[in-house]
């Protein structure tokens, strides 16, 4: 399946329907296990190889996380091909002449990303670059010149991913251009750099075109702060006459343009006045747009190319769903598809398009078949001042059987806070929020001003307002949910991780009765220190967090950052609090969660901090995903009185440690190995 590279930016993000199931009493619904949601999936991520020979998926192998492969005529003939034993892999990819599977892992966190290829016939993976703290990330592939690909890497600087042309036959790499302060290139289907995008001081991007080896010096296009994250490039037809953009000037939400390459012509394609465009299917051959998707309340598909369309109409009809398209062969007679029905765990087809074919290759948690899971709700809530919040709703099994969304009597709530801020949650199965909601809360998570998708307008909204209207906004959804009758203000937590647990941190700070307690996941606690700190590959974006948070380099910058910053409120605590950190995180330093654990514990404040030895920006090891959650839910059961599965040995299987504040959390303590 060929890809356009859409525009967006993400500070702090980890790692969001149906009709309602009639229940009785809350109570006794079935208890969802933690393992069966967060967990390792049986199969999931699967991929076509682009000749259409093979399958391959992710599933585990001893327990991690590892690439499976089969021919793509007997799924039942899968073998494991690589041999991870700790880390899992969490994506993947086929090599352009289908002659391998690549993929890209770090160690513990640190987001040292470096890519590894292992043929289907098997044998051991290579790693293909073979570099010390380096980042590597793909530039560019091409359906015709399939013996090679276009790769960024950043060891000779850290701040810069030169552009490398990697031979997958021989796994040489030669230079194809030195970057000494771009942040990124796009390359055409000839995989020749075309085009080059430099950070402006204004936050902006300028992009310049590039021949050969050479940047011109006068930018092509400049793109200010307004639309940087909602304009750019998205690639080009396989002729390289047609040049496709995601574009919101002199328009609110980004629409997607062709542009003609020899007069700059553009034609628009899609827009939408309520959503950005969000993904596209293009053809293999030509590269040309067969289909788009906007994403309001829930993602939804167009067609352009009529073939196209009749097969998603049929599949729409076959999986009463909106079909989600994985992968395509290059000759685009196979595809793998999924449905999401919220209320159950996915299934994976393999499509025969000619024979209108479906053939089940998976289900993604079969442990989930029949569990009490339940629907979500699109919601829009107004903000103060009258924006639209998209926001997505999620009620405990037996609060609403008649199915409108309202819970017969107020019930209590989990805010849980999206990461990025420049991203945003989604309609779909989520497993945070089944998971919330089989122990007995609601839960609600609102696109707050700054998210992603909805236009330049909401994300510019969110300029300079962490902790501001940003988290007035939140505040706005929780007076909702109580006018509704969805909760009482007595009864509403704040969660998130990355800027989530900001938001929880602000949430227990600067409006430190707002809320009955908290949990932060790799949240930021000083804003100042956290901009100091960020991961050197992120210098092409630095001017833009300036300019969206606060800047660090001036006087007035550092008094609205640090009014921003929870540290500094941390004696305002009155609420019970709870600190999840991977130590290893590059994007929000050990540092965060240290800090106002300090300033916690010097006044005394309770405080429970569990840290993991082996994680970055998030808990990719399921047995510390788990770990943390078994804390959670047992932390949420005695501020709010949910149910909670016991910790268990939940604690003993990862590698957690709690600095602080065991005793607060019942089983907890208890829970602990010796030391």
């Amino acid at each position: 399946m060929r890809t356009l590279h859409l525009v967006g930016l993400g500070l702090l993000a980890v790692g969001t329907g149906g009709a309602a199931a009639p229940q009785t009493d809350p109570g006794a619904v079935r208890l969802i296990e933690r393992n069966d949601l967060f967990g390792n999936p049986t199969k999931t991520q699967a991929r076509l190889s682009p000749d259409g020979k093979w399958l391959s998926w992710i599933a585990p192998r001893d327990g991690v996380l590892n690439i499976w492969v089969a021919p793509a005529s007997d799924p039942g003939q899968a073998r494991p091909l690589t041999a991870e034993k700790t880390r899992p892999i969490r994506s993947h990819f086929w090599a352009p002449d289908s002659s391998q599977i690549m993929f890209i892992n770090d160690k513990g966190g640190d987001e040292n990303f470096l890519l590894y290829g292992v043929a289907p016939a098997g044998g051991e993976p290579r790693l293909l670059t073979p570099f010390e703290k380096t980042r590597v990330k793909l530039v560019g592939t091409s359906n015709h010149v399939t013996g090679r690909i276009l790769l960024g890497i950043n060891n000779r600087d850290p701040r810069w991913h030169d552009v490398y042309s990697l031979d997958l036959k021989t796994g040489k790499l030669t230079l194809v251009m030195r970057n000494d302060g771009y942040a990124g290139f796009l390359a055409d289907d000839q995989l020749n750099l075309r085009m080059a995008s430099k950070q402006r001081d204004d936050g902006g991007s300028d992009y310049f075109r590039v021949t050969g080896d050479k940047i011109e010096a006068t930018p092509l296009v400049t793109i200010g702060l307004d639309d940087s994250l909602t304009t750019g490039p998205a690639g080009f037809t396989a002729d390289g006459k047609t040049l496709y953009w995601t574009d919101s000037r002199g328009r609110d939400t980004a629409a997607l343009l062709a542009q003609d390459v020899a007069t700059g012509k553009m034609t628009t394609i899609a827009e939408s006045p309520k959503a950005d465009i969000g993904g596209v299917m293009a053809d293999a051959e030509t590269g040309r747009v067969q289909a788009y998707s906007i994403d309001y309340l829930k993602e939804e598909w167009t067609a352009i190319d009529p073939g196209i369309g009749a097969d998603l109409d049929w599949l729409r009809k076959q999986l009463k769903g909106e079909p989600i398209v994985a992968s395509r062969t290059r000759a685009d007679d196979r595809w793998i598809v999924a449905v999401d029905p919220v209320v159950a765990p996915s299934t994976t087809y393999l499509f025969d398009r000619k024979a209108r074919k479906l053939s089940t290759l998976y289900v993604s948690r079969p442990q989930l078949e029949g569990a009490p899971l339940v629907a979500m709700y699109p919601e829009e809530i107004k903000a103060r001042d009258g924006l639209t919040l998209v926001s997505y709703l999620t009620l405990p099994a037996g609060t609403d059987p008649d199915g409108d969304g309202k819970p017969n009597k107020p019930v209590p709530m989990i805010l849980f806070v999206h990461g990025g801020p420049w991203a945003r949650d989604e309609y779909g199965y989520n497993s945070y929020h089944q998971w919330l909601a089989n122990r007995g809360y609601a839960v609600l998570s609102v696109n707050y001003r700054g998210s992603t998708g909805f236009g330049k307008n909401f994300i510019t909204a969110g300029n300079l307002q962490w902790g501001r209207k940003m988290h007035d906004d939140l505040l706005d959804a929780v007076g909702w949910a109580v006018a509704r009758g969805v909760t009482t203000p007595d009864k509403v937590a704040i969660m998130g991780g990355s800027y989530g647990g900001y938001a929880t941190l602000a949430g227990v700070t600067f409006t430190p009765t707002a809320f009955a307690c908290g949990v932060d996941i790799v949240g930021p606690s000083n804003l100042q220190t956290l901009l100091k700190t960020i991961p050197p590959y992120w210098e092409a974006g630095k001017q833009q967090f300036y300019k969206r948070m606060g800047d660090p380099t001036t006087e007035e910058g550092r008094k609205l950052l640090d009014a921003a910053s929870p540290l500094y409120k941390a004696d305002a605590i009155v609420r019970p609090l709870l600190i999840g950190q991977g130590a290893n995180d590059p994007r929000v330093n050990k540092a965060e969660s240290d800090q106002i654990v300090a300033a916690m514990r010097a006044k005394n404040i309770p405080v429970t901090y569990v840290l993991f030895p082996d994680e970055g920006h998030g808990f990719a090891r399921p047995q510390n995903n788990i770990a943390f959650n078994a804390v959670a839910e047992n932390f949420l059961g005695k501020c709010l009185g949910g149910r909670a599965e016991p910790i268990g040995d939940s604690i003993k299987a990862s590698t957690a440690q709690v600095p602080a504040g065991a005793e607060f959390v019942s089983g907890l303590a208890a829970s602990l190995p010796a030391r």
